[in-house]
């Protein structure tokens, strides 16, 4: 729905895109917590979901080309919540795209693989590269799924020092992440003066602060 300003120009209504996380889904506790609090102020949040029908050939190129896909046209604004990976993912379509006015990442995924392929092991990514495809717990479908390599060498060209644009950002972060340290989000935040971090008494799934979330997601968007 468009209105008009006092100046008589139309402004275009926002679109809210909410980017869940890796091995995750649009049915995740924190999708289903978000989507249905835009429901209830009347506001429409597409939730897409990011595995599309084949999780094996997950990479972050997919996931931003999937997302720019869902935007209404090269000219309405939009605003993206991107929870992990698809924080990551969030923060670099803002970087791509200019019609994205506004990003707010929770936990995002800043340093993915160097803080993921170490849990793995040497041998096992070794492995991984050799055999092409690695089984991975996949929380949506909650049952292990191969993951092809490409997925790492796809994530390597995406370094957060290529993230530049002065984008109106919020950083939501919990201080006990034991997937990505709250000092990934710190790091990124000190450089960039239009990124605001908010530090939660929290892990990674954000799950016991959620209210405090809405609220600011609420206040940082002007959401009714």
């Amino acid at each position: 729905m468009t209105r008009d300003n006092p100046n008589g120009k139309i402004l275009m209504p926002t679109q809210y895109i909410y980017l869940h996380g890796f091995a995750s889904s649009p049915n995740s506790a924190k999708a289903r917590d978000i989507g249905d609090r835009f429901a209830q102020i009347h506001t429409k949040l597409k939730i897409p979901d990011l595995n599309a029908g084949d999780f094996s050939q997950l990479t972050i190129t997919r996931q931003i080309t999937q997302v720019a896909s869902e935007f209404s046209n090269n000219f309405t604004p939009v605003m993206l919540i991107g929870s992990s990976l698809g924080g990551l993912t969030a923060a670099h379509l803002g970087q791509q795209y200019l019609q994205i006015q506004r990003l707010v990442l929770l936990a995002p995924a800043f340093g993915f693989l160097f803080h993921w392929l170490p849990k793995l092991g040497d041998k096992e990514v070794q492995r991984w590269q050799q055999e092409k495809y690695i089984m991975v717990y996949h929380y949506g479908e909650e049952r292990k799924l191969p993951l092809s390599y490409d997925f790492v060498t796809d994530a390597a060209q995406y370094q957060e020092e290529f993230l530049q644009r002065p984008i109106p950002t919020l950083i939501l972060h919990g201080k006990k992440d034991e997937v990505i340290p709250i000092e990934a989000s710190r790091h990124f935040a000190r450089s960039r003066p239009w990124v605001k971090l908010v530090e939660l008494d929290s892990d990674h799934a954000l799950s016991n602060v959620i209210e405090e979330i809405w609220q600011a997601i609420c206040l940082f968007c002007q959401l009714p």
